[in-house]
């Protein structure tokens, strides 16, 4: 039961001030989307891919998470990134509130269209932590199992969009794209779905659109 009550405290002061954040955000009519996934699913190459295609575009900063290196944020600064703040947790499976809110100052979000937090990569901890975003991004890759969405509801529940990298490799496993929805719907009916490749560029133009028009709703509502 104590352990219960502490983690109860801990969750719910990082609750209080994820809403402190989607508030700073949201009056500036900034996106904010936390992305998550197992780790080596491609979310550091989508955000290159990312970069390079929309960063002239939309003023776009980017949060990069990592346990013990700064390697991802590094990338993302070759890769065009021109506000990229890394984290580095020590070992912490996750990011919280706490942590985003230490380096969000370093943010010039008065110019901002869109903030990208990159999570720790891990698809259990990173559900039960709010770090102030419109919504969760989750990434799979072809080289994983399509019963993914079973195994970690958790994460599939509380995100909004559900990005299927490395099609490229189709074909090479067992991997099922329509399975994987399937059991991704099971779980949350309302997912939206992206299929993309960040070898032969298949798909993401589709998800460039779809960031682009989504930023753009956000800051209409303003």
């Amino acid at each position: 039961m104590k352990k219960v009550a502490i983690e109860k405290k801990v969750l719910s002061e990082n609750d209080k001030l994820a809403v402190k954040i989607r508030e700073q955000l949201t009056g500036r009519g900034v996106l904010s989307l936390n992305f998550v996934s197992s780790p080596g699913s491609g979310k550091t190459s989508l955000l290159e891919k990312t970069l390079a295609a929309i960063g002239d575009q939309l003023n776009i900063a980017l949060i990069a998470g990592d346990v013990q290196t700064e390697n991802d944020a590094n990338r993302l600064i070759e890769a065009g990134g021109k506000s990229v703040l890394p984290i580095v947790t020590g070992g912490s499976c996750h990011l919280d509130a706490k942590m985003i809110s230490k380096v969000l100052p370093g943010i010039n979000i008065d110019e901002l269209d869109l903030l990208i937090i990159e999570n720790v990569g891990n698809l259990v901890c990173p559900a039960s932590y709010d770090l102030g975003e419109d919504m969760k991004i989750a990434l799979v890759s072809t080289t994983e199992g399509h019963d993914k969405p079973l195994k970690y509801p958790g994460m599939f529940r509380r995100s909004s969009v559900m990005v299927i990298n490395k099609i490229d490799l189709l074909g090479t496993s067992d991997f099922d794209v329509e399975e994987v929805k399937k059991n991704a719907r099971q779980i949350n009916a309302n997912l939206k779905f992206f299929e993309t490749s960040c070898r032969t560029g298949e798909g993401l133009q589709n998800w460039f659109h779809w960031l682009i028009d989504t930023v753009k709703t956000k800051k209409d509502r303003l």
